[in-house]
């Protein structure tokens, strides 16, 4: 009988497992909720969804306020990785639950050769001293504040109630100015209000006669 498995291929450098293990793990984010929306009311997101937006928004911070971009969007690009094991603690699930990011990042990248420079970066974050790791604490806020003002529009009354004890958790003058841009800003603006008026008189983009 002819063998149609595919032959098991010889890896040298045993990080590779260790670091296709950890992009397995990477995955379990995507299924990981963020919970505070729960309390909310309205809104969802899963913690590979906040993580991405996040990182675009330390990048256009760290661009605007001349600081090292891709350190910063690195540190955003962590800074919920542990969640993959640990899972979103809101803040009223944080009166009664405890966590250990740093023992989840050293389960998670034990033998991947990033351990080191992970931590490094965790340690950075938490500290909260570096021009960078404001603006990623910074990047973080602003995608929630973002999340809050399109429930706002789209009826949540609570959400602006959010809004205004989430304001004063910014720590730099760049992202308060983005953000008092954010909350004049209909969530919708950015397609509806684009087209010329001959748009709307296209149907799935083609003109009709």
């Amino acid at each position: 009988m002819l063998n149609t498995e595919p032959e098991a291929a010889v890896v040298a450098d045993p990080t590779w497992r260790r670091l296709a293990d950890f992009v397995f793990e990477l995955g379990m984010l995507r299924r990981t909720p963020r919970t505070g929306y729960q309390f909310l009311g309205s809104g969802a997101e899963n913690v590979a969804e906040h993580s991405f937006r996040t990182a675009m928004i330390g990048y256009i911070l760290a661009r605007r306020a001349g600081a090292d971009v891709a350190r910063t969007v690195f540190l955003c690009l962590f800074h919920d990785v542990h969640e993959a094991r640990i899972g979103d603690f809101n803040y009223v699930n944080r009166i009664y639950n405890t966590s250990d990011p740093v023992l989840a990042f050293t389960h998670a990248l034990e033998g991947t050769g990033l351990r080191a420079e992970v931590l490094d970066m965790w340690r950075e974050l938490e500290a909260g001293e570096t021009l960078e790791s404001k603006l990623a604490h910074d990047a973080d806020q602003l995608d929630f504040i973002a999340n809050l003002k399109e429930e706002q529009d789209l009826g949540n009354p609570y959400a602006a109630k959010w809004l205004a004890h989430a304001l004063p958790r910014l720590r730099t003058d760049v992202a308060r100015e983005f953000a008092a841009v954010i909350r004049e800003t209909d969530q919708s603006q950015w397609w509806f209000a684009r087209p010329d008026e001959s748009w709307w008189r296209k149907g799935n983009g083609k003109r009709r006669s």
